[in-house]
């Protein structure tokens, strides 16, 4: 059963250029959809498709103003896309209910009445799983970690003890939350672990992804602040704090102790030292190296990172350097032989 353009233009509260009749049976990528199918155009790169797509109608931006195909206008196509998959394909519920029988729940753990407990579950003694939430198979809670209300673990997440985990959390297969910070007195000699004694807090509507692992405070805690987003592979240390609506993106690394602020963007395989402070809105590009503080609005880029307008200079320089070594070179012999002629005529 479908929904018609003019029912997803009132949902979005979006104007329609062309067939508000036409019935959307599923949403799909500019490539593969086909007729009774949506698609959208977020970047910019793949507006020359829009009239040898199949689909039926385009989410666009503004200043696509006219087309052969049905238009569904809107001011940021790539967040109204979020909106109509939630709407198209709503969260499906469990299977499962209550407690399995091949779980394996400590004494003195709080179960809430309404949580699902999958089989080959572990919940510590004085763990607390709150109301509506969800552990699949293979999750392991430690002693005394709270899991709030509502928040998903899947399978072979391991929380450890103490830690707390807030309300509506997505915490993918694979993460870990908890395990020690990497605290070693006398590195390269004499190896003397330092005992991690604190925690993990994960605020409310924080998802992580697969693989991703978040280390033990040292002392207090590392602290991922609400609505923060991180993405598979990520190593975060002990003591970081991540501030509210921030982006962490796949295989970047944070040492102990750096405090970022909020809706900071981290691009792929970015790497930041220790004990560093970035500001409110810092963006920094992939494959950077942050080793020093960096102010609230800047973007940088670049190992070591430096401000943006002046990597893309840099940049611009690297691939000139050729050309001005030999240039310099040719310079430097017509110099030698200049200083030749002067000092044969001395």
């Amino acid at each position: 059963m479908g929904k018609k353009v003019l029912e997803i233009a009132e949902f979005l509260k979006a104007a329609v250029i062309g067939d508000k009749d036409v019935v959307i049976r599923d949403i799909k990528g500019i490539d593969e959809a086909g007729e009774g199918d949506l698609t959208f155009i977020a970047n910019p790169r793949y507006r020359k498709k829009i009239e040898s797509t199949r689909a039926s109608a385009i989410l666009v931006s503004p200043d696509i103003k006219k087309s052969a195909k049905t238009l569904i206008v809107v001011d940021d196509p790539y967040a109204s896309l979020a909106k109509l998959l939630a709407w198209f394909y709503p969260p499906r519920e469990e299977a499962a209910e209550g407690i399995s029988s091949l779980a394996f729940i400590e004494k003195e753990a709080f179960i809430a009445e309404d949580a699902v407990i999958y089989p080959f579950v572990s919940v510590g003694r004085k763990a607390r799983i709150e109301s509506g939430a969800v552990l699949h198979p293979g999750v392991a809670v430690g002693r005394e970690a709270v899991i709030g209300e509502q928040s998903v673990l899947y399978p072979n997440v391991t929380v450890y003890p103490r830690c707390l985990i807030g309300k509506r959390v997505i915490l993918h297969a694979g993460v870990v939350v908890g395990s020690d910070g990497f605290g070693y007195a006398n590195p390269g000699r004499e190896n003397l672990k330092v005992p991690q004694v604190g925690i993990v807090q994960i605020d409310d509507d924080v998802e992580v992804g697969a693989n991703t692992t978040i280390d033990r405070g040292t002392l207090g805690k590392t602290w991922i602040k609400r609505g923060v987003k991180i993405d598979n592979h990520v190593q975060i240390a002990h003591n970081v704090v991540i501030g509210e609506n921030s982006i962490i993106v796949s295989m970047v690394g944070i040492s102990g102790s750096t405090k970022l602020g909020r809706s900071v963007v981290l691009g792929g395989q970015a790497g930041l030292v220790g004990h560093i402070t970035l500001g409110d809105g810092v963006m920094v590009a992939a494959r950077s190296g942050v080793a020093k503080d960096v102010p609230s609005g800047q973007i940088v880029s670049g190992a070591p990172a430096v401000p943006h307008g002046e990597w893309l200079r840099i940049q611009a320089i690297i691939s000139k350097l050729p050309e001005m070594r030999s240039t310099m070179l040719s310079l430097s012999k017509k110099i030698e032989e200049l200083e030749e002629r002067r000092k044969a005529k001395g």
